[in-house]
């Protein structure tokens, strides 16, 4: 009659063993995946570095980067043509706590074509250029900055839509930024220039406001990942010790 009753009682032994197992391999999955992506996040922001400490190069060779399906992201870049201040895009932005808008203006280039530059920070107070008319850059210019890829859609369902009417962009659409703009798309060059931080009279706008310090957390992630893990194998551990100390069923 004892073996009968005990019988039983190895159906939930083998269930939880198997639940442990998945769970087990999900968790060292999850953090061998971590792991993966802290070796591809380091790759990425030492080839960033590298970018970022390399010349400048002039915008053709960008643009020729990118017409064969080059990454041109940070990389240095020169341009020269003369700013159409009349023409200038508002992006949405914070900037060191601040909120207002990144200044993108049309350069138009040596064979007519107009490169958007984004010229840097100012004040939600000062979205209208007429209160910044010391800034607003005329005659041949030199930019130098970073190259910015076109983005091939909306980044997210989060992110409002572009309000064209009132010149407030809170996502890059090229496209529409340059149809408003009153300027010919198929004349624009397909990518974007943010400006140094070579100053600007009267400091606006503020160049220079490239975010290129991107978040490494993975590694934190895999340690979490493979010591909920060890903490798994830890309970079961201590328990199947326990279980082996108990008494034997009578």
């Amino acid at each position: 009659m004892t073996d009968a009753k005990a019988a039983p009682r190895r159906a939930p032994s083998v269930f939880t063993a198997a639940a442990v197992l998945v769970a087990l391999a999900i968790l060292v999955s999850l953090g061998t995946w971590q792991v993966e992506r802290l070796r591809w996040k380091e790759g990425l922001l030492a080839d960033i570095a590298a970018r970022l400490a390399a010349p400048a190069v002039p915008l053709a060779e960008i643009e020729a980067m990118a017409a064969k399906g080059e990454d041109i992201e940070y990389r240095r870049v020169t341009a020269s043509g003369v700013y159409d201040n009349s023409r200038e895009r508002h992006f949405f932005a914070t900037w060191r706590g601040l909120t207002g808008y990144y200044v993108y203006t049309p350069l138009r280039l040596a064979d007519g074509r107009d490169l958007f530059v984004n010229r840097g920070f100012v004040p939600y107070d000062n979205k209208e250029p007429e209160t910044r008319m010391q800034g607003q850059l005329t005659g041949e210019r030199t930019v130098n900055g970073l190259a910015r890829a076109r983005l091939p859609g909306k980044p997210s369902w989060a992110v409002p839509d572009n309000d064209v009417a009132k010149n407030i962009f809170y996502w890059k659409d090229l496209d529409v930024m340059a149809s408003s703009a009153g300027l010919d798309k198929a004349a624009v060059v397909p990518l974007f220039v943010d400006a140094d931080d070579t100053p600007n009279p009267k400091g606006l706008p503020v160049g220079g406001v490239t975010d290129v310090n991107l978040p490494n957390s993975h590694l934190q992630y895999a340690v979490t990942w493979y010591g909920l893990a060890a903490t798994l194998v830890a309970i079961v551990a201590v328990a199947w010790l326990r279980r082996r100390g108990d008494p034997p069923a009578q």
